[in-house]
């Protein structure tokens, strides 16, 4: 699989080939949000192309003023695929956001924040290809219902893998296969009982151009995987958009509902995006060297060296969310505990078994969906250049199971962990962010990190719930 379009006359010549009616242009704001705005296919030429669609910036959360609302979007015509859920023939295209003020791409657009971030590591002559294979987990219920009211507030998620359904009325039955609490984990049908649709998740992502591996019921109830091949650094956070989209539509034609939400269910496993990463230099992999642990070279321990001085700052962007920090709790497979090791999933960092030369890389297994893809690696990658330039040495190699380990013995043994909060995350962004304003603007992160208190941190903290009802009420 690959792309269909590769310029502008590719674009036309495929559209026309395809009978295309509407042109979908795609943009992604700071939290990973996709917008688009549709063309008719007449009203495309290549003079709009070329110059851009203008939008109002103002209305994106965290972007412009309304005083200078006018952005423009550069459709990037290389990502164009056809929307598999249109009724009409429709053709996506992923833009860019232009600064007409400033003349140039737009300081607060995730995707030229992760373009820049490439520029600046083949300039600081680390690399000239980052590579990034994300892995997304993801939850698919059968019904959801919330209520946030100033007296009240509920959430209900329901599947038939919960056991929660041993017992209850289902039309034609209730078959009484189901995964049980952490008991998810390959099991084939009818225990698997998303097999069909996993298998329709993966043939239209194959449709769209990205290639898939593989598909698998995951460790929670509910829970799945589907696993695409990696990518460079911006088409990997593309392929992270195509993904959460068609998974989301085909639960919804479906008539089901999936959510990338890191914990939606206590006490089962969460959501997680491990991040598989490695820089390649002159078509050789920086991170190999035989004979050292993993294979590891000194540029990879120090790239990882380099994330976890800054994990907690990195956090506000690969961990996005107030419920991210419930994934991060001991007893979960929680990769919270800032070591490395090889095959050792309890690691936040693993290196995955058996790798030669061209797969030799680090796995980042503390990330999760709620990222913006283009932020969280571009993030990671600053964070990990800056161990290079500096060289430091990562915690580890640790082999036994830190899964064990009590909070006083990981104490006791000085490893450092991910924060425990999003407010402890921001907060570290706060404090340490210079690694990141080679590419990061401080107007950009500034508006980043309000952003997530305003929206996110302040709002979780002035809501009671029901465990502070059963915990405090009769205090």
């Amino acid at each position: 699989m690959g792309k269909f379009v590769n310029n502008v006359v590719d674009f036309f010549k495929f559209c026309k080939k395809n009978e295309v009616e509407f042109v979908d242009f795609r943009f992604t704001d700071i939290k990973g949000t996709w917008h688009h705005i549709s063309y008719r296919m007449s009203a495309v030429n290549e003079s709009l192309l070329n110059n851009g669609m203008p939008f109002d910036g103002s209305s994106i959360d965290a972007w412009q003023p309304i005083n200078k609302s006018d952005m423009l979007l550069k459709p990037d015509v290389a990502t164009s695929f056809l929307d598999p859920f249109t009724a009409d023939s429709t053709i996506i295209v992923i833009c860019d956001v232009f600064d007409i003020y400033e003349n140039e791409f737009y300081a607060k657009c995730p995707r030229s924040i992760a373009k820049k971030s490439l520029e600046y590591l083949a300039n600081a002559g680390i690399g000239d290809v980052a590579y990034f294979g994300p892995e997304n987990e993801f939850f698919i219920f059968d019904d959801v219902k919330i209520k946030d009211k100033i007296h009240e507030s509920h959430y209900k998620v329901n599947t038939e893998d919960g056991e929660w359904n041993d017992d209850a009325d289902m039309e034609g039955g209730n078959i009484g296969h189901r995964a049980r609490t952490k008991g998810g984990y390959f099991p084939v049908a009818p225990v698997d009982n998303g097999v069909d649709l996993r298998a329709e998740i993966m043939h239209v992502l194959e449709d769209i151009g990205l290639e898939v591996i593989l598909g698998h019921h995951e460790v929670a109830q509910g829970q799945h995987e589907i696993g695409i091949v990696f990518n460079t650094l911006v088409e990997a956070a593309d392929n992270v958009q195509k993904l959460k989209y068609v998974v989301k539509m085909i639960a919804h034609l479906n008539g089901k509902t999936a959510t990338f939400m890191p914990k939606p269910l206590l006490g089962d496993n969460g959501n997680g995006m491990h991040v598989h990463q490695s820089i390649w230099k002159d078509g050789k992999n920086t991170f190999y060297k035989e004979g050292e642990y993993g294979n590891l070279s000194d540029n990879a321990r120090y790239y990882t060296g380099g994330i976890f001085k800054h994990a907690r700052a990195v956090a506000a962007f690969t961990n996005a969310s107030t419920n991210s920090y419930k994934r991060l709790i001991p007893g979960y497979e929680a990769p919270n505990i800032l070591t490395y090791s090889s095959q050792n999933r309890s690691a936040a960092c693993r290196i995955p078994y058996g790798a030669g030369e061209g797969a030799t890389r680090i796995e980042m297994r503390f990330p999760d969906s709620t990222a913006c893809p283009y932020l969280a690696f571009a993030t990671m990658m600053m964070a990990g250049i800056d161990g290079i330039k500096n060289k430091i040495e990562p915690m580890g190699p640790m082999d036994e199971d830190l899964f064990k380990l009590t909070l006083s013995e990981i104490r006791a043994k000085g490893i450092p962990q991910m924060p425990h909060s999003l407010r402890g995350a921001l907060e570290a962004l706060i404090r340490d962010n210079d690694f990141l304003k080679p590419v990061f603007t401080e107007d950009f992160i500034d508006a980043y990190q309000n952003y997530q208190f305003e929206r996110q941190v302040w709002p979780d903290e002035a809501r009671p719930t029901a465990f502070e009802f059963k915990s405090t009420y009769s205090c």
